[in-house]
């Protein structure tokens, strides 16, 4: 393909010169009915506080970088495993050299400066710091603090801005502005092992058949350990390697810290062998890593302890992004944001480096998010898994909304003024380009209540799983959740793992964590494991999993067929054979992956 070169920023402002912006007229951009389900309007913004606002430029040329990612995800495709270079994946996110131009002189108008205008290594986003009185003229809007009524969490935003209609088909978005997402870890509450209940005892060399006909210790069918892991999933024989590139990636938002004498704690109690190695920290927009055990990191611990322990002597990266800070209305500086994942995808696309699997187990309620940012970070995510990165995302831990099964008190409504019940799912699982990790828990396998599953109203299905979901489909009775969720939307999650009672160390002490938190690292770490196996044989790594796993894939995992997801007043989906929306198409079974993932080109 031919590949263009992009204009730099000194020569667009000069071709700016000629956009007619006198007498352009403003047009509403975009706006919401009101703040989402719990937040209310708090106080004025204060003019002088400083917004950091993220301007995202349309992107003409991505889809052609679809397409690519359509082509080298395919296993059945020539170009399987063809990896896009971050240069070339730069060159179809670029925005048009007229869109630079544009954007250009409104900024000047507004008296901004070249050396303040911040753009992305593919220039397709703009940064600036300004304060919220010009934010407030730029935007024609009128900013407020707003007060979430349960949390207490404070944030500025507007419920609509509005842009000179020039520049509508430039600009995709700007936030923060109308975004209201908290983007929470998706765990339940951590339990103290000296509150939870006792487990049956089991008598010592007691074991239970796997799903791979292996034994596994009984004692798995109460707590979860890394080689209960490993067990369970049939990869106890295989050993990773420390020298061949291959590298596990997992994220932390939110201020959530991993805390590394907890880590080393975790190792001596459960792989000794890793004691004394770490991981490497990315501080993204400045990340911190306090390592007091007080600002120890529940969900940073989990997910760092299972994902790395797994994996190990496999190098890890923990990236830490600032995030949702709170905000302070008589202090001038700290700025007030809670997408955090522009930034970590901002960093992670401008690097020639990036692990080729990377975990997250943060998101929130898809309709808390606006769709303009929701399709734009969905497409970054598709850059990334563009140039060989498997991304996997925790489902959610409210089954198919608030996990609450009685019509009387249930809180499924949605935030378009109707206020009607609606099932809720959750973003960014719901982005196709994505692994979505559902939830299951015993020996055998049943999916855990908890685990968050259905269909998107922001994304179409992708062909890659229609044949799956609409047999699915076809089994439920007529009528079945009329009205409660979009039939023709992108279905998640792709696949599952154990969700509850793994056995984390947290402060200092053993704990006991459950949620879609635990499955996401855990389904991770076997894909970083069969990246190793693949690298190992001179072969790329897997990618973006889903075309695969939609084709062939599925017959390497333990298709789970009991249990369902209740919330919104109903009883929620049912897992059954084949893929569905509690479950996807099941959990790993690594040997059998491992020989089916080497037999590809």
């Amino acid at each position: 393909m031919k590949f263009v070169t992009l204009l730099v920023f000194p020569f667009a402002a000069a071709l700016a010169s000629t956009v007619p912006f006198k007498g352009c007229q403003q047009k509403v951009k975009e706006s919401i009915h009101g703040p989402p389900r719990g937040w209310y309007k708090h106080a004025p913004a204060p003019k002088h506080h400083m917004l950091e606002l993220k301007i995202a430029l349309s992107q003409p040329r991505f889809p052609e970088l679809e397409q690519h990612l359509w082509e080298i995800s395919d296993p059945s495709h020539a170009r399987y495993g063809a990896y896009l270079s971050k240069q070339e994946t730069e060159t179809l996110m670029a925005p048009h050299p007229e869109t630079l131009a544009v954007v250009s002189e409104w900024l000047t108008l507004h008296g901004l400066a070249e050396e303040e205008v911040i753009h992305s290594s593919a220039r397709d986003w703009v940064t600036i710091r300004v304060p919220v009185g010009l934010a407030e003229e730029m935007l024609d809007t009128t900013y407020h603090v707003y007060k979430h009524a349960e949390t207490g969490e404070i944030i500025l935003r507007t419920t609509s801005y509005s842009l000179p209609d020039i520049l509508h088909h430039h600009v995709d978005l700007i936030q923060p502005t109308t975004m209201f997402a908290r983007f929470k870890a998706f765990k339940s509450t951590l339990h103290w092992n000296n509150q939870a209940q006792p487990a049956a005892p089991c008598p010592p060399g007691e074991t239970i058949t796997g799903p791979a006909g292996n034994p596994v210790d009984a004692s798995c069918n109460s707590t979860i350990t890394l080689s209960c892991l490993r067990q369970l999933y049939n990869a106890e024989n295989y050993k990773t390697t420390a020298t061949n590139c291959n590298k596990l990636g997992i994220t932390g938002y939110l201020d959530q810290y991993a805390n590394n004498k907890d880590l080393q704690q975790f190792y001596l109690a459960q792989n000794p062998s890793a004691c004394g190695s770490n991981y490497t920290l990315i501080s993204i927009h400045g990340g911190k890593n306090n390592q007091s055990y007080e600002a120890a990191g529940d969900e940073a611990n989990l997910d760092t302890q299972f994902g790395f322990g797994l994996v190990w002597p496999t190098p890890g990266t923990f990236y830490t992004t600032a995030g949702q800070p709170p905000y302070i209305p008589d202090l001038v500086d700290p700025t007030n944001l809670n997408e955090p994942y522009t930034y970590w995808l901002e960093h992670l696309l401008s690097q020639n480096d990036i692990p080729q699997t990377i975990s997250t187990s943060y998101g929130d309620n898809e309709q808390t998010v606006p769709y303009t940012y929701a399709t734009r970070v969905c497409a970054g995510m598709a850059s990334l898994s563009a140039r060989g990165v498997s991304l996997l995302f925790s489902s959610g831990d409210g089954g198919v909304g608030d996990g609450n099964p009685d019509p009387a008190t249930q809180l499924c409504k949605s935030n378009d003024g109707r206020n009607v019940t609606k099932f809720l799912p959750v973003f960014p699982a719901s982005c196709p380009y994505v692994t979505a990790v559902g939830g299951t828990v015993n020996i055998p396998e049943t999916a855990a209540s908890l685990s968050g599953g259905g269909f998107s109203d922001y994304f179409a299905r992708p062909a890659y799983q229609e044949a799956a979901v609409s047999e699915y489909l076809a089994m439920l009775a007529p009528g079945t959740f009329k009205g409660l969720y979009n039939s023709t939307g992108r279905a998640y999650p792709d696949v599952a793992a154990q969700a509850e009672s793994f056995s984390i160390i947290y402060q200092g002490q053993e704990n006991s964590a459950t949620g879609t938190s635990c499955a996401s690292p855990a389904f991770a770490g076997f894909v970083s494991m069969l990246n190793d196996a693949r690298i190992n044989a001179g072969k790329t790594p897997l990618g973006f999993l889903n075309p695969l796993l939609y084709s062939t894939g599925y017959t390497a995992l333990n298709d789970i067929t009991q249990g369902n997801n209740p919330g919104c007043g109903t009883l929620g989906f049912n897992a059954t054979v084949g893929w569905d929306p509690v479950t996807g198409h099941g959990t790993p079974n690594f040997e059998k992956l491992k020989a089916l993932v080497l037999a590809l080109p």
